[in-house]
C-alpha cells in the first residue's frame, strides 16, 4: 500500500524542457487504464486524481494491491524486461496520468534529469513501504492494520476527505473481512478519530492507535 505524496514536482514542465515525448490521459472514475495481460511498453505516472491496483489468479479471485495517488509511478515492471501488465489500473477519483514510452524513460534514467531523481525516489519509498507492510502482517493486530491502512489511505495527513474506498477494498488490503473492518470504524468514529462528512475523514488522531502498544 501506497500513500499519496503531496505534489510538489511538475514532471510535465520537466518533460516539456528536455524535449521528452510524452502522452497525457485523462480518466474518469472506475475507468480502466489498463488491464492484467495487457501490452507492458510504457510506464506512467499520476499526475492528479487516485488509481486503485488489482491482479485476478486464475480462479477469479481479485485482490486489491495498492492504492496509489499524485506522484507515484505506474507500469514500472516495462523497465525489468516484462511484456505484459502484471496487475489492472482503475483510476477511483478524476484522475490524470502521464506516459512515457519505454525507450525513452530508459534514456532518461540513463541520464541526470528531474524524471530519474523522481523515479529513484519512488522505488525506495515504495521498497520501503513494502518493508513496513510485511511487518505490519507479521505483528499488528487487525485493528492496528486497519488504522494504518485508513493513514496510508489518507496519505499519512496529507488528504481531508479519502476516494471513495469500500469497506470490502479496505478488508482486502488489510487481509481481514469486512464485518471486522467495520467494526473497527465504527469504533474509531466512537472515539474521534474517524468522521463521515461529505466522505471519510481520517483524524490525525488515528496514529494513536497504530503506535499504542
Amino acid at each position: 500500500m501506497q500513500p499519496s505524496t503531496k505534489r510538489t514536482f511538475d514532471l510535465r514542465a520537466a518533460l516539456d524542457a528536455a524535449a521528452t515525448p510524452f502522452a497525457v490521459a485523462d480518466y474518469q472514475p472506475k475507468e480502466v487504464i489498463f488491464l492484467q495481460g495487457d501490452p507492458s511498453d510504457s510506464v506512467m505516472y499520476i499526475e492528479d486524481g487516485s488509481v486503485r491496483l488489482t491482479v485476478t489468479a486464475s480462479n477469479g479471485k481479485e485482490a486489491t494491491l495498492g492504492l496509489l495517488g499524485p506522484g507515484a509511478f505506474l507500469g514500472e515492471e516495462v523497465l525489468s524486461g516484462r511484456v505484459d501488465r502484471p496487475d489492472t489500473a482503475t483510476a477511483m477519483t478524476k484522475t490524470t496520468v502521464l506516459e512515457v514510452a519505454k525507450p525513452e524513460m530508459i534514456q532518461r534514467l540513463g541520464t541526470p534529469h528531474p524524471l530519474s531523481e523522481r523515479f529513484i525516489a519512488h522505488m525506495l519509498a515504495r521498497n520501503t513501504r513494502l518493508e513496513a507492510d510485511l511487518i505490519d502482517q507479521l505483528f499488528n493486530s487487525c485493528e492496528k492494520r486497519v488504522a494504518r491502512t485508513l493513514m496510508l489511505l489518507a496519505g499519512d495527513g496529507e488528504r481531508d476527505v479519502m476516494p471513495n474506498v469500500s469497506q470490502e477494498v479496505i478488508a482486502e488490503m488489510v487481509g481481514t473481512t469486512r464485518s471486522r473492518v467495520n467494526l473497527f470504524m465504527n469504533k474509531f468514529k466512537r472515539l474521534g478519530f474517524i468522521e463521515y462528512e461529505d466522505g471519510l475523514k481520517i483524524n490525525p488522531s488515528l496514529m494513536n492507535v497504530v503506535v499504542h502498544d
